[in-house]
């Protein structure tokens, strides 16, 4: 195995993982600043209140996009077996 082929690896992996948590991460963004933007505006300041909505939409989000993400990784697994072979040093 070259340094070319880990890092082309490492690479794909990566991309995967930042493709794959964007979406959840993102709605979890908007879902705290919404409720930051709710606590300043009726001046409730407790630091707990944003965890239970962000919970519950990142819950959501991974249960509607959920099989796209796992279609995604197995696809990246898949091939990286497939290529298995070009991987051993002979």
């Amino acid at each position: 195995m070259t340094i070319d082929a880990v890092t082309e690896m490492t690479n794909g992996a990566l991309f995967l993982i930042i493709q794959v948590s964007l979406v959840p991460l993102l709605v979890s963004l908007v879902i705290g600043l919404l409720v930051s933007i709710f606590q300043t505006a009726t001046s409730i300041q407790e630091q707990t209140l944003t965890f239970v909505p962000k919970i519950i939409g990142v819950f959501l989000t991974i249960a509607l996009i959920g099989g796209w993400m796992m279609t995604k990784m197995v696809e990246f697994t898949t091939d990286l077996w497939q290529d298995f072979s070009l991987y051993i040093h002979r």
